[in-house]
């Protein structure tokens, strides 16, 4: 039985990509480089550090990662700030609330920074119903690496056979996989150039996460 889901933040609680699209094609001007939709899809679910990593190679960039990552953050937080229209993933909330009300534990294990993630979660009102929050900053490899699904596992409060990862991205499902756990892929509107396959089950809406078949 399920006792332990474990959310992706990005793309599944909150869309946030087009405030960091948004963000990093500011920074992607500044920098006078030219960043195609595929490269950039292939970085989706990646943290800040292992995207400017990929990018300082790719372009041979000059610049310090972590003057990146700052110049980046400062962007999307002023982004963030600004946009009044940023809301929580359609359906979401309600699962949320229900799950935490049954008794299942809740920990999200995202590639965002504890900053961005405590940004999200205090405009929500989120930490009331998560046990623990995973940020892809602190482990040296992103998705599709494991590590950061391992870790969120080790907090479970059951074995990892009784978790469930949800995820948006192919790196994240990749991930979740590797890590040897369930994974429910959401494939909503906003996913650009994702792929499902991998997925145990694929869902468009939130609403189909029945509360009784999930357990099971």
């Amino acid at each position: 039985m399920i006792q332990t889901v474990i959310f992706d933040m990005d793309g599944v609680i909150v869309d946030t990509e087009p405030v960091h699209h948004y963000a990093y094609n500011q920074h992607f001007s500044e920098l006078n480089i030219e960043v195609s939709n595929e490269m950039y899809a292939s970085l989706t679910g990646n943290s800040t550090r292992n995207v400017f990593q990929k990018l300082k190679e790719s372009f041979k960039l000059e610049h310090d990662v972590e003057d990146l990552i700052l110049r980046k953050r400062h962007l999307f937080n002023e982004a963030f700030d600004t946009k009044p229209d940023l809301e929580l993933i359609d359906g979401v909330h309600k699962l949320i609330q229900d799950l935490h009300t049954n008794k299942m534990q809740l920990i999200v294990a995202s590639s965002a920074s504890k900053s961005t993630i405590n940004r999200v979660f205090n405009r929500f009102d989120l930490h009331q119903y998560f046990t623990h929050i995973v940020s892809g900053e602190d482990f040296p490899k992103s998705k599709p690496d494991p590590a950061i699904f391992l870790h969120a596992a080790s907090l479970s409060i059951a074995p990892k056979e009784n978790c469930i990862v949800i995820e948006d991205s192919t790196n994240g499902i990749k991930a979740a996989k590797a890590a040897g756990i369930y994974c429910i892929g959401y494939d909503s509107v906003n996913s650009k150039l994702q792929d499902y396959s991998l997925a145990d089950r694929v869902i468009s809406h939130f609403n189909e996460l029945i509360l009784d078949k999930l357990k099971n």
